[in-house]
């Protein structure tokens, strides 16, 4: 009878495949992209000689870096072609983000739609650098470059997100307490309340990818923002009816945003980022129900360890 414990080679990767999708996702942006690479980490692991391997943990998560960038590039001409805006997939999160400050942001949408804006060698650098904390050397050797080549790109990459990054002050409570309100304005369709919450200039991006009927540009302005939220709750949404459509609260990518679903499905996520006075500046809308499946079967993905060593 076959043995169905698991191998010591089967532990050491479970031990530190949370760490390997949290490398995966924040190089992609696709949680179920992020998910093959983890998968193929496993393949390539399996067939290593790992009695070579003094550092599991820095080797793996070298391998699942390595097929990342492999990835994104093979994928970054679908991404240039995509139907209206490319947001990330959302995932809930969960772990103890409230110290975790630098990672929370790492993973937050408003950081993937600015490394999105990166090379692909560069996010992958810029991730690996200052979120996982690799030397220069290390990550020359999991992306196949010279480390001169990779300082260059570390510092490419520093420099764009620092221009690009979102400047909120606002304290995670604040933060928090903003969406709360939010979210019962929004299903209270309280269009007067959701302005009060609402930067002038906020800003609405929806990604429905062409499978959903969403806004192919930008909604922008807190009377044109506010009248399409609460639109939500007295109208038929992705086909599903007002009395049917259920929101809740959920962590998502690291902050409290909304999550609308029907009877079988959910149909979109809601997130926000803020200003320094605490209101909503811009608001990620995903629908594209490709994107929603990580969301849907409710994995809970543990953000909060940030160091490779």
């Amino acid at each position: 009878m076959t043995d169905p414990s698991p191998t010591i080679d089967q532990q050491v990767f479970t031990r530190h495949r949370n760490l390997l999708f949290s490398v995966a996702y924040r190089i992609l942006g696709s949680a179920a992209d992020a998910e093959d690479a983890v998968q193929d980490a496993w393949i390539k692991w399996s067939a290593a000689d790992r009695s070579q391997v003094a550092q599991p943990k820095a080797y793996l998560t070298r391998i699942v870096s390595n097929l990342a960038l492999e990835r994104l590039r093979s994928t970054r001409h679908q991404r240039e072609t995509y139907v209206g805006p490319w947001l990330p997939e959302p995932i809930l999160t969960g772990g103890d983000v409230a110290e975790a400050a630098t990672v929370t942001e790492s993973v937050s949408m408003a950081m993937l739609v600015v490394l999105e804006t990166l090379s692909p060698l560069e996010r992958a650098v810029f991730v690996l650098k200052e979120v996982f904390d690799f030397s220069h050397a290390e990550i020359a050797e999991a992306v196949g470059r010279s480390e001169a080549a990779v300082r260059q790109a570390v510092h490419r990459a520093r420099e764009h997100v620092r221009a690009r990054r979102p400047r909120f002050t606002a304290d995670r409570s604040r933060q928090r307490e903003v969406t709360e309100r939010f979210f019962a304005a929004a299903t209270g369709g309280d269009v007067n309340a959701l302005m009060e919450l609402l930067s002038p200039d906020v800003t609405l991006w929806t990604d429905g990818g062409g499978k959903v009927r969403q806004a192919l540009r930008p909604v922008v302005g807190a009377s044109t923002v506010a009248a399409w939220f609460a639109a939500i709750g007295t109208v038929t949404y992705q086909g599903v009816e007002p009395a049917d459509m259920n929101a809740e609260l959920a962590q998502i990518n690291g902050g409290t945003g909304i999550v609308f679903s029907g009877p079988d499905r959910v149909i979109a996520t809601v997130t926000f980022d803020f200003d320094a006075d605490g209101r909503i500046s811009a608001i990620h809308n995903v629908a594209n129900p490709d994107k929603l499946r990580a969301v849907a079967d409710g994995t809970v993905h543990d953000i909060a360890e940030q160091r490779t060593r």
